[in-house]
């Protein structure tokens, strides 16, 4: 996922083999902090990787939050599973985590993440600069 230009169009660019390492470590120890994290999807039934899903702890500009994530491969765009999974990662932060909140971050141009980000009851809160990019945050209502 991390090679494929158009799903990482809106995640920060094409990683290589030391980034995506970097990356799987990271969420390796989030799971052993927190005993949640980032999930593998596939569809019902299994078979190759569809895409990820995320829940976990983020700092923006300081504050410790937990963001809700996800990304799929642009064969299953359109479908509405990225809402069906952002519903399910919500669920799970306010049912089994307890969550006051939670937040995601999408780029400022990402209009179809922002229009599901909106649908599963989050609101834009503001811009901010996260990791040197300039990013949309949105929060929990």
């Amino acid at each position: 996922m991390h090679r494929d230009a158009a799903v990482m169009a809106q995640l920060g660019g094409v990683r290589d083999d030391a980034q995506t390492a970097a990356y799987l470590a990271r969420n390796l120890q989030h799971w052993a902090d927190h005993g949640f994290g980032l999930w593998i999807l596939r569809e019902a039934g299994g078979g190759d990787p569809i895409g990820r899903a995320v829940l976990r702890h983020l700092r923006v500009e300081g504050v410790d939050e937990v963001e809700v994530g996800y990304a799929f491969y642009p064969a299953f765009w359109g479908r509405g599973l990225a809402t069906e999974v952002a519903t399910a990662c919500l669920e799970l932060g306010r049912r089994e985590l307890h969550l006051g909140t939670i937040v995601a971050v999408t780029v400022p141009g990402n209009r179809a993440s922002q229009h599901v980000l909106r649908k599963v009851g989050l609101a834009y809160e503001r811009d901010f600069m996260n990791e040197g990019a300039l990013c949309s945050l949105f929060r929990t209502r």
